[in-house]
């Protein structure tokens, strides 16, 4: 149960697949090869995992901020980026640029240098840690472990940057009163009766398309200053709207001509169409 004798095991197998790859010939064997990447890929994820618990547990308070993370691609977040970091740092290093320009790779090799040796210390103090004293972190095993963690945000902060277009604080405010705003939608939908609280309890497929449609109409007339305000021009609007901003003034002028009751009769429409 020890964290510790946990990363020396993931590690000696991380060993043993990097060793057993080198004695392989790629060209003979390619169909081996790529299992043992594949293997390889696996046991470095289960060792980054490990890594991390043993860093929340040593080094909780002393970790540096991973908040930037909100500024990245929802798609990035859906793997294991951490390991995707450490593959792509050792691309940088042997001189291969997969998903970033050679330019912006040969200003991130000296931060992949720094990334990857620092893991190999972290490797080696831990190993020697978990064979001497398993259950304590000496000041030594915690610095060699701030250390990696502030390099390894630093590279991938830096990497996913020349990768991707990354969120700016605006863009990332915008989204934040899109989330108000379908919060307040949902809630008066609740109140005027258009959905109910088990329909919501339930996960009912139908809200995937009654709340934005409704978020819509609130956005232009009931909260009129809030993300779909149309008095800021395309570029002040967030993303997810600024493509269809003359369809929205048209919509907002059709909206406006009708009565409470039309209103009311139009939003329940759309709670109830396909």
């Amino acid at each position: 149960p020890r964290l510790l004798s946990q990363f020396f095991f993931a590690d000696e197998r991380v060993t043993q697949v990097v060793a057993e790859i080198n004695g392989l010939d790629a060209e003979l064997d390619p169909q081996q090869y790529l299992v043992l990447l594949n293997q390889l890929h696996l046991s470095q994820a289960h060792l980054l995992a490990v890594l991390e618990q043993i860093m929340e547990e040593c080094i909780p308070t002393q970790r540096h901020s991973r908040d930037y993370l909100v500024k990245f691609p929802e798609e990035l977040l859906v793997g294991n980026l951490g390991n995707h970091m450490l593959f792509a740092a050792e691309c940088i290093l042997a001189g291969t640029f997969l998903e970033v320009e050679e330019a912006d790779g040969a200003q991130l090799r000296p931060q992949a240098r720094k990334l990857l040796c620092s893991l190999e210390l972290v490797r080696r103090v831990l190993r020697e840690q978990s064979l001497s004293q398993p259950s304590s972190y000496p000041e030594p095993v915690r610095a060699v472990l701030i250390q990696f963690d502030w390099l390894f945000a630093e590279f991938e902060l830096s990497y996913v940057s020349s990768m991707v277009v990354v969120k700016s604080p605006e863009e990332i405010y915008r989204q934040q009163e899109i989330i108000v705003l379908f919060c307040e939608t949902v809630g008066r939908a609740l109140r005027l009766g258009y959905v109910t609280q088990e329909m919501i309890d339930g996960y009912e497929p139908l809200l995937m398309f009654t709340i934005p449609r409704l978020a819509i109409i609130s956005g232009l007339l009931i909260y009129p200053e809030g993300p779909l305000s149309l008095e800021r021009s395309p570029e002040q609007m967030s993303r997810v709207f600024s493509p269809f901003y003359n369809l929205l003034k048209k919509i907002r002028d059709l909206l406006r001509v009708l009565s409470a009751k039309e209103l009311s009769l139009l939003e329940r429409s759309l709670c109830t169409a396909e």
